[in-house]
């Protein structure tokens, strides 16, 4: 009788044990979500430096009262690009937005909100990266709801745009101004 070379049932056990990583990865709540451990926390600290002649983005400002958006780009994000329709929108709806500027040049990120519009009511300049650090950011664009106390409600990886967009960020937008509004 042939004996059984251990190395021939480990391929089958380490595919079984991936199929099953897979199967599971699938059936989570929000496959498309990265957890962030500051939802239900007040927001993390903020740059203390903004763009020449803009309006610092502070802390009693997300603590203004009113449902905000945070916006983490840079100049050199395409992801970045892509979603700016989407932030002047927002803010033509009359929501406040605000963006924080991160591991950009300063010229670069001046020419970028004159070539393109700005959208955001106040900005934090991060050239560093730093203050992204803090809030869980991983790379641009990363979004966040902020209800009217200042505390961290929703976030978003990726660009504001598309069926990820209608389907995950606007229903948690909604969800948090009708709460706002109750």
């Amino acid at each position: 009788m042939a004996r059984l070379n251990p190395l021939m049932i480990l391929p089958p056990a380490l595919f079984a044990g991936l199929a099953g990583l897979f199967f599971f990865g699938m059936y989570r709540e929000d496959p498309q979500g990265l957890p962030s451990t500051f939802i239900g926390q007040v927001a993390p600290v903020l740059p203390d430096e903004t763009l020449p002649g803009e309006t610092l983005l502070t802390a009693e400002t997300l603590a203004g009262g009113e449902v905000s958006i945070v916006n983490f780009w840079a100049s050199w994000c395409p992801p970045c690009r892509a979603e700016h329709p989407t932030l002047l929108d927002l803010d033509a709806q009359g929501l406040p937005v605000y963006g924080v500027n991160f591991k950009d040049e300063l010229a670069q990120a001046q020419k970028y909100l004159a070539d393109y519009e700005n959208p955001f009511g106040a900005l934090g300049f991060d050239p560093r990266g730093r203050f992204a650090i803090e809030w869980g950011v991983t790379a641009p664009p990363e979004t966040f709801i902020i209800d009217g106390d200042g505390t961290v409600l929703f976030k978003f990886a990726g660009p504001l745009v598309g069926s990820d967009y209608e389907q995950r960020f606007l229903p948690a937008l909604q969800e948090a101004l009708a709460a706002a509004g109750s």
